[in-house]
Order: structure tokens, then C-alpha cells, then sequence
């Protein structure tokens, strides 16, 4: 455990080692609302503690997105024009007019009809793995499922997804040596993703199909209807939120089960029981806490947990932290798949900002690892993880697998 205050650390190298629940013990004691200092840009308060992580996602009218973005870096306001233009970094009403736009690609029949195929495209997964020794499971399952899920659903080509893996990398990569060669490689690959974007709308209003981009492309709300540019960013964020935080989500479930065999074999034991299947998949996305936080800028002098806060200044929410607060979560470093109740805030802790994918990501999290476990109820670790170097994506790049020990 950290042995002071002087000792916290929440950026970029601490992740890549590991989830610093130690030093997140340290602060929810000492310091549930701390003043971090940043080498780059302007310091920060990190909020640890459940009830205040949760309060400050739920009220906008002082903790606001679109200020200063969900990232821990200052942009110049050119920059903070472009990234505004996603969902993640509006506030209300800007937010409410385009999550109702965007609202029409994620009806229940739209996400039900994808539902429906996400069993078939995990059976082919394991299918294609099932004759091999070893296997890279980031790359060749975590990845896999939710990255067919997401074309599926923004009607992109099957040979064109791994572009969109690569695109997603370098994205949301840029602090990782493996991810982003040169400082400009995020820029580029921003580039590329808004050229194919534009080719897929051009498309889509000649040709539209049974798509996401399509209702998105088509939408209209009192004659509103989302720009080009406003189109870009939102496939952006797909690619990235619907794609990345998934495969770090089965990467994370996995991982756990290969540190608790006596779990793998209770889970294996039940591979047909619902309930603690439902049950198991809220424990894997309390566990996994698939991004380290989100900031919010503060629009007025305010006050957390008794300490006050300027106007304008940065306050972090970490969700790690609140996932395993021991206020809120009997027993949290304990993997429990029959936790209950488990309101985890792995998808925000309501508000404006609740995930819109969230019940597809549940879904894509329940049935891959159900069909892992059914066809390799004796997988084991073939060697050591390796964590992704973020100070916003609670990513494992690496993780081998043996299927039948």
C-alpha cells in the first residue's frame, strides 16, 4: 500500500503496471477528494469515493464535460471545438438533441436483431480457435466480437474490420509504444477513419440499408438532422467506445477467471444457469471498469465530500475506485459471480452520460465468455499479461492463453 499521500500517482505509468487499488485505499481514507498534480498540463481533483463519483456524474449543471472535455489534456479551443462534437463531451441541451438523433440507430429492434447474431458469431470465434494449442486471446477473441458487432451494426465491410482495429489503436493508443509510432499517428489515423466515414454516408443517403448509419444518416428530429461533421465523430466514437471498451471488458472477465480456477470451475459447473450467468456479467463489469475515469470541468465555486472547488477547475472520477469502495461493495477485492445487488458504475453512474451500448455490451460480455468456458473449461494462462499504458483506458493488449491444459 501506498504509505503516503506524497506517494499517489494516477497517471499513465501506474496503469500500465497495474490498477492502483492501493493507493485508491489511501485516498478514499485519507483524501477522497485530492489535489493531483499533472507534468503536462493542469492539475486535477480526483474524486474516489462511490456516493461522490456518482454524485458528480449526475449533475452536469456543475460538473461539465463540454468545458474541458472527458480527458485528462487541455486543448486549445480549436482542438475543444472538434472533440465537442462527440457525445462523450456534451453537456445538456446540446447533449439531449443529438442522443436523440443518435437514439435512432439504437432501438430495441435494431439492438435485438443484434443480439440475436452475437451467439452464431461466438461460436464461430471459438470454431476458428478450437484445433490450437495456444492462442492470443486480446487479438484473436476479446477483439474479434465486439469488432463484427460494431461493423455489423455501422454496416462496414467484414474484410474492412480490422481497419477498424487499427483505427481504434492508434485512437485511443497514443501513451502506448506498441499503439502510436510518432506523435502525428493519432492525427492520421483520425484522418483515415473521417475519409472512410464520409464514403459510407455518401452511401448511405444514395443507398440506405438496414444499418445504424443509415437511421443516423436519415435521422430527423423537428427537422434537426446531424452534419457531416457531427457523423464523423459519432462513427468515431462507435469505432472506439464500441469496439475498445468491450474487448478490455472480456479481456479483464478472463483474466480474472485465470487467477480464480475454483471460480472457472463453479461457472463451467453452471455453464446453463441465466441467473448466475446475468449475475457473473455485472461482476465481470464491475471488475473490468473498462475506462479509469472521466473529468468533468466545474462551472461555478462548489464543494465534494467538504472540500471546495474554484470554478473552472478539474474534477476526475475514477471509476476503479468507486467499483471496489468498500462503503458501497461488501467484500469488494472478492470476485463474486453471485454478487447481488451490484450497482457497479462501469457504465457512469447515471445521469446524461449513462452508455447508450449498454445492454449490448452486456450481452456481447455474457455470451463470449459463456461460449469460451463451454468449449475450453481448462483454459489456463500461457504467460504473462501485459496492461495498455493509459491514463484513460483500463486496456490489457496482451493475454495468451492455453485452450485444452
Amino acid at each position: 500500500m501506498a504509505a503516503t499521500l506524497d506517494e499517489i500517482n494516477l497517471l499513465e505509468d501506474t496503469w500500465a503496471e497495474a490498477v492502483p487499488y492501493d493507493q485508491f485505499e489511501v485516498l478514499r481514507d485519507q483524501a477522497p477528494v485530492f489535489w493531483h498534480d499533472h507534468p503536462e498540463f493542469k492539475g486535477f481533483w480526483a474524486v474516489t469515493r462511490f456516493d461522490d463519483v456518482r454524485a458528480v456524474s449526475r449533475d452536469h449543471h456543475t460538473f461539465s464535460t463540454e468545458l474541458g472535455s472527458t480527458f485528462l489534456a487541455d486543448y486549445d479551443e480549436a482542438a475543444l471545438e472538434l472533440v465537442r462534437m462527440t457525445l462523450l463531451n456534451m453537456d445538456p441541451p446540446k447533449h439531449s438533441r443529438y442522443r436523440r438523433l443518435v437514439s435512432a440507430g439504437f432501438t430495441p429492434k435494431m439492438i435485438s436483431r443484434l443480439v440475436d447474431h452475437i451467439d452464431e458469431k461466438a461460436a464461430a470465434i471459438v470454431d476458428r480457435i478450437a484445433d490450437r494449442e495456444e492462442v492470443e486471446f486480446v487479438e484473436e477473441v476479446a477483439a474479434e466480437l465486439p469488432l463484427q458487432v460494431i461493423c455489423e451494426m455501422i454496416g462496414v465491410p467484414d474484410e474492412d474490420r480490422h481497419m477498424v482495429f487499427d483505427w481504434s489503436n492508434r485512437l485511443v493508443g497514443g501513451q502506448d509504444p506498441d499503439f502510436r509510432t510518432t506523435p502525428e499517428d493519432g492525427e492520421a489515423a483520425a484522418a483515415e477513419i473521417y475519409a472512410y466515414c464520409d464514403a459510407i454516408v455518401a452511401d448511405r443517403l444514395a443507398n440506405p440499408r438496414d444499418d445504424i448509419m443509415s437511421a443516423l444518416v436519415h435521422a430527423e428530429v423537428d427537422g434537426d438532422r446531424l452534419s457531416t461533421q457531427e457523423l464523423n465523430m459519432f462513427f468515431v466514437l462507435l469505432c472506439v467506445a464500441g469496439n475498445e471498451t468491450t474487448r478490455n471488458l472480456l479481456a479483464h472477465s478472463l483474466q480474472a477467471l485465470l487467477e480464480r480456477p475454483e471460480i472457472t470451475a463453479d461457472l463451467v459447473a453452471n455453464i446453463d444457469d441465466d441467473a448466475l450467468w446475468a449475475s457473473t456479467t455485472e461482476e465481470f463489469l464491475r471488475w473490468g471498469s473498462a475506462i479509469h475515469n472521466f473529468r468533468r470541468t466545474t462551472t461555478r465555486d462548489t464543494e465534494i465530500a467538504g472540500q471546495p472547488i474554484a470554478a473552472g477547475e478539474k474534477v476526475v472520477i475514477f471509476y476503479p475506485s468507486a467499483n471496489t469502495d468498500p462503503t458501497h461493495f461488501s467484500d469488494p477485492y472478492r470476485f463474486d459471480p453471485r454478487r447481488t445487488p451490484n450497482d457497479h458504475l462501469t457504465f457512469g453512474g447515471g445521469g446524461a452520460h449513462f452508455c447508450l451500448g449498454a445492454n449490448l455490451a452486456r450481452a456481447e460480455i455474457k455470451i463470449m465468455m459463456r461460449e469460451f468456458l463451454r468449449r475450453f473449461p481448462n483454459v489456463e494462462a500461457a504467460g504473462p499479461h501485459r496492461r495498455m499504458r493509459s491514463d484513460f483506458v483500463n486496456g490489457i493488449k496482451h493475454l495468451p492463453v492455453r485452450l485444452n491444459a
